[in-house]
């Protein structure tokens, strides 16, 4: 294993250099280059418009694992340096109001906490050191406090308190946990009691302040919310958070809402949403501070509903429905620097493009249209964001609001990119179900010929509720596939996100329905559109939903695929809703649970066909993917040795649904290929 490992580290150094040692040579992309590939986050411009600070992940192949450090470069391009050079991760970075410091999350003191750096050098100051991990770090307007989160006993009265039980709890001999209410296990975590807590503390250092105190709830949201779902009011004496308090219904309810406390928690959070049980997230306050804008939704239980943008005058207005006529999902957001426009981004045809919306008429216009973008931000009169393609990793531009003068201020993977060679690729549309128009996306081969035939590696997006947009994916790149000889077909199939909540609305009670009508005419669309494919060489390859969708095609599309693969994708649609965690979910999709209509967990269950199947398949799965169980991958792999079919499993026991170590990534990517090439190569 050890030579192994060195093997790999050599590769990841080779890729890396390559382009700068033969400037002349190049080869195929493949999961080395993805690897290789630097990833920016975070990105947060200073005070005064003139810098951005950023985060910047690098995958370090020896210790098998990502690697985290805070750069600084000008908003013209110039000044690129590294902030932080420690060897453990510097990330979250936050600016003082007077522009001269950085604060920031690290784990180099064995654990995370908040340190700060000035900006022109010097060694960073710890500023927490507290015994528990610190979270999503926010600094006031005022500068005089800076919030962040802990996960915290809510019966515990001190930060102390949740320490002596933990340690009390890892001295006993005894292992086993007793619950009675769910979650029991939420994404890749077994719950434990705690909670992610809201805590001020001065900017000075001083004793911090659990302004949830006693609530059972969390902020921000699990798994994947962040600091966006939280802010402080303009005159920094309050905080507003999202949360979802809503007892032991939490796991089949999507009613988070703000509460607003004050910073000393004088006083329990008090909820300014209350009268909407659908999802209330992601707060911001106006340059003047006049106006609170926010996102939600407003069906009750449906976690892909559209986000609407809602304004209120604060601190005691009337609230307004911003973007009732627009028929896209906003995320990120952010006012413009008089507030008369809010820039938010939002998935679109394929794409994640950049809007202006008029505060007045909730008009939207497009500024950045195609890629994916994220993160936008005021700098003097220019926006700031972050996008990627399938062709490039994230990095970081600037765009006058009109939309004119885009430029490209990092460079971060040019050389990395410039040494591996990709597939062009292209969106084209076609009729799907009931006639309507549904879009997809080709990548060619690397290095094509019109004159050769070339197998198709046919990819199925997950969620139902997602999209295989014009993004640089790290866990399903299609241009992994293009590198080793294979045209990548993604369908952007109904149920999609970006092209209307009517779309995406579609297929609730219809899975297996709309779905496959759209697979099925959208393949049959590229391999007439590109003659060059290989109709007799095709493989199906999905995760997620994409994996219920290989099951569901093995026994209802049986004689059209030479071989399938499928990651975390469940068998049983009936008993996925006892496996599973989050339960509104299948409750919204399915209509309800698998008492109250069980007809509807068995329209479209794959497990009903499973004596129809008769294609090879590679399944894959990992022990913490808490969202798709394990038993669910198990029982595709049984069903097909008792079948006799050809087939392959690949399980990990230290990931969740997603494959997310170094190593792990290069290992799913070699048994990925090497499955479709056993049955697609000639």
């Amino acid at each position: 294993m050890r030579l192994i490992c060195s093997l790999f580290l050599i590769l990841h150094i080779t890729v890396t250099a390559f382009a700068t040692t033969h400037p002349g040579r190049t080869h195929p992309f493949s999961v080395h280059d993805m690897l290789a590939m630097d990833r920016i986050s975070d990105p947060q411009v200073s005070p005064d418009g003139r810098g951005i600070v950023f985060v910047l992940r690098k995958t370090d192949l020896q210790d098998n694992r990502g690697r985290t450090d805070l750069w600084i470069i000008g908003v013209d391009g110039k000044g690129h340096r590294r902030l932080t050079s420690h060897p453990e991760n510097d990330f979250n970075p936050r600016w003082t109001p007077d522009g001269k410091s950085i604060w920031f999350i690290s784990t180099r003191s064995e654990s995370s906490q908040v340190w700060r750096i000035r900006v022109d050098g010097g060694e960073a100051d710890q500023v927490t050191d507290v015994p528990l991990d610190v979270a999503n770090l926010l600094v006031s307007p005022d500068g005089l406090n800076i919030a962040f989160t802990m996960e915290v006993f809510p019966d515990c009265n001190t930060v102390e308190c949740t320490k002596e039980r933990l340690d009390e709890i890892k001295a006993k001999k005894t292992s086993g946990r007793i619950y009675d209410r769910i979650f029991v296990r939420h994404w890749d975590t077994w719950k434990d009691g705690r909670r992610s807590h809201l805590f001020v503390m001065p900017s000075t250092g001083a004793q911090t302040v659990d302004v949830m105190q006693a609530m059972d709830a969390d902020t921000p949201s699990k798994p994947f919310g962040g600091p966006e779902e939280i802010t402080f009011t303009p005159d920094g004496k309050a905080l507003i958070f999202s949360a979802r308090d809503v007892g032991k219904q939490e796991p089949w309810s999507t009613d988070f809402d703000l509460y607003m406390v004050p910073i000393n928690g004088s006083t329990p959070p008090k909820c300014l949403t209350e009268n909407n049980e659908a999802w209330d997230t992601n707060p911001v306050f106006s340059p003047d501070g006049k106006t609170l804008a926010y996102l939600a939704m407003t069906r009750p239980g449906y976690e892909s509903d559209r986000f609407r943008i809602i304004l209120q005058r604060w601190p005691a207005g009337r609230k307004r429905v911003l973007t009732e006529k627009w028929d896209r999902s906003p995320s990120s957001l952010c006012f413009s620097h008089d507030g008369k426009t809010i820039y938010a981004t939002a998935a679109n045809i394929g794409q994640k493009s950049l809007f202006a919306i008029n505060i007045k008429t909730g008009k939207a216009r497009t500024i950045v249209e195609e890629g994916s973008v994220s993160s936008p931000g005021i700098a003097g009169k220019k926006i700031i964001y972050g996008a990627g393609s399938m062709s490039s990793p994230v990095e970081l531009f600037s765009v006058k609001p009109d939309g004119r003068n885009v430029r490209q201020i990092t460079n971060i993977n040019s050389e990395t990119i410039a040494a591996a060679r990709m597939g062009d690729y292209e969106q084209f549309s076609f009729k799907g179900w009931n006639d309507e128009t549904v879009y997809c996306y080709m990548v060619k081969p690397v290095d094509f010929n019109p004159r050769k035939k070339y197998p198709v590696a046919f990819l199925i997006h997950g969620g139902p509720q997602g999209s295989f947009g014009n993004t640089f994916h790290y866990r399903w790149n299609p241009q992994a596939y293009a590198g080793a000889g294979y045209a990548a077909v993604m369908v952007d199939f109904h149920g999609s996100t970006g092209y209307g909540q009517a779309f995406t609305d579609s297929i609730r009670g219809d899975w297996g329905g709309k779905p496959l009508e759209d697979l099925r005419k959208g393949l049959a669309a590229a391999l007439k559109r590109y003659p060059w494919t290989d109709s007799d060489r095709v493989g199906a390859l999905g995760a997620s939903f994409g994996g219920y969708m290989v099951n569901w095609i093995a026994g209802k599309w049986t004689d059209r695929f030479r071989c399938m693969v499928n990651h975390d994708g469940n068998l049983d649609e009936r008993m996925a809703y006892f496996d599973t965690e989050e339960l509104w979910f299948p409750e919204w999709d399915h209509l309800g649970t698998p008492w109250d209509n069980p007809d509807s967990y068995e329209k479209h269950n794959p497990v009903n066909y499973v004596k129809n199947w008769k294609t090879p398949m590679l399944v894959i799965h990992g022990a913490l993917d808490f969202r798709v169980a394990d038993t669910q991958g198990l029982s595709t792999f049984n069903a097909l040795q008792r079948l006799g079919i050809e087939s392959k499993l690949l399980y990990f026991p230290d990931e969740n649904h997603w494959v997310m170590k170094p190593h792990n990534s290069i290992l799913w990517h070699e048994t990925v290929i090497g499955w479709l090439d056993k049955w697609l190569k000639k």
